[in-house]
């Protein structure tokens, strides 16, 4: 940013929940004070909380930025959200492309997340905008799956991969957010949280304690009667508790990759069996709507095959 070359498109890659599209929009708010006051700005890249360009994001009115990210839905209930970013949202871009900048010398876009672009209408029209950007135009493109984009939209941007956070940088955001939780609440979040802050968050909101109890507790001692997995199956069946079941679906590969990184030979080889059978089903029950109490049975499951000694055998 200092240096004044900056390339007008970045990719800023790396798992949900880390702070990507938080950084995206600090480095956006810096991008636009930097470009009324160069070399002024303290060496930080957060704005003072009083700058006039904070201010003016907060409010959703600063005129040199624009962020596309899924709408709500008009018939949505509750704040459902669209599908994708549509290609009406990219192409209303253009008269902001189209005239010159008005408080900054800089316009920023940022795009939360590039993953959910319409295809292939609105990643064609947002192509068109990253090959010809107006001058001091800089895009920010969030995307938890780069692979996924469209190579021609990767070959435009370069990449800035954010990593997973530390144990103690978990900690510390985490005590900020939840000022009220005790020690071991924090501990279990952190475990959870896998150094994603956001899914942590997650977790916390949806007090899902109980259910990483339980599915810890058959990974360590199997579930040879099924009172354990049934007992989870029915808890996440109503359709009330949907957002648990989605967070469930998200938890099981993850506690089985937990598992798996403190083994070898055989056990390593059922540990790994069992992420990508997890993985399949997890992804299987979110695009075929599967049957919710079942898909919780057969999980629990693969997370009892982790149950057994340090030589791979197996119970549950």
């Amino acid at each position: 940013m200092s240096s004044g070359a900056l390339h007008h498109a970045w990719l800023i890659t790396g798992p949900p929940g880390i702070g990507k599209a938080t950084f995206a929009r600090a480095a956006a708010a810096r991008l636009l004070a930097e470009g009324v006051e160069p070399g002024v700005l303290p060496p930080r890249l957060a704005l003072p909380a009083q700058h006039r360009t904070a201010a003016l994001l907060a409010a959703g009115a600063h005129p040199d930025y624009r962020e596309l990210r899924r709408l709500p839905k008009k018939d949505g209930k509750d704040g459902e959200l669209a599908r994708s970013i549509t290609i009406d949202q990219v192409r209303g871009l253009a008269p902001f492309l189209g005239t010159m900048a008005s408080m900054s010398s800089r316009r920023v876009i940022v795009i939360d997340s590039a993953d959910e672009l319409e295809r292939p209408g609105a990643s064609n029209a947002l192509l068109k905008s990253l090959e010809e950007p107006p001058a001091g135009t800089i895009f920010l493109l969030v995307s938890h799956a780069p692979g996924r984009l469209l190579p021609t939209i990767r070959s435009r941007c370069r990449v800035l991969r954010l990593e997973p956070l530390g144990d103690e940088a978990m900690r510390s955001v985490l005590n900020a957010a939840l000022p009220e939780a005790n020690a071991d609440e924090i501990d279990a979040l952190i475990r959870a949280g896998d150094g994603s802050p956001g899914r942590a968050l997650r977790y916390a909101e949806l007090q899902l304690r109980e259910i990483d109890d339980a599915l810890h507790a058959i990974a360590r001692d199997g579930d040879p009667t099924t009172a354990r997995r049934a007992k989870l199956a029915k808890s996440l069946a109503p359709k009330a508790a949907q957002p648990r079941y989605e967070a469930f679906l998200d938890r099981v590969p993850g506690i089985i990759a937990q598992a798996a990184r403190g083994r070898h030979g055989p056990a390593l080889h059922v540990a790994l069996d069992a992420y990508a059978r997890a993985r399949d089903v997890a992804g299987a029950a979110r695009g075929l709507s599967l049957d919710a109490g079942g898909t919780v049975l057969e999980l629990a499951g693969l997370v009892a095959r982790l149950a057994g000694d340090a030589h791979g055998a197996t119970r549950g």
